[in-house]
């Protein structure tokens, strides 16, 4: 497994946009753009399966804990 495959394997799901977006509207970006504006480091990734756009931020879990 690659890098890049593991690191989103590992990522958590901040939001998830439907790939069906209006043409020119990119929500998922703007929601990552706005995200990294306040200091989280978000990447939009495609989940072909589910054909949608989701905003991650990779390697972060957070499952309160045991």
């Amino acid at each position: 497994m690659n890098k890049e495959v593991a690191a989103v394997m590992s990522a958590r799901v901040l939001e998830r946009f439907p790939a069906g977006a209006p043409r020119g509207s990119w929500p998922a970006e703007e929601y990552a753009a706005a995200r990294r504006a306040e200091g989280e480091p978000a990447t939009v990734v495609m989940d072909l399966k589910s054909d949608a756009f989701l905003v991650v931020v990779e390697g972060r879990e957070e499952d309160g804990g045991a």
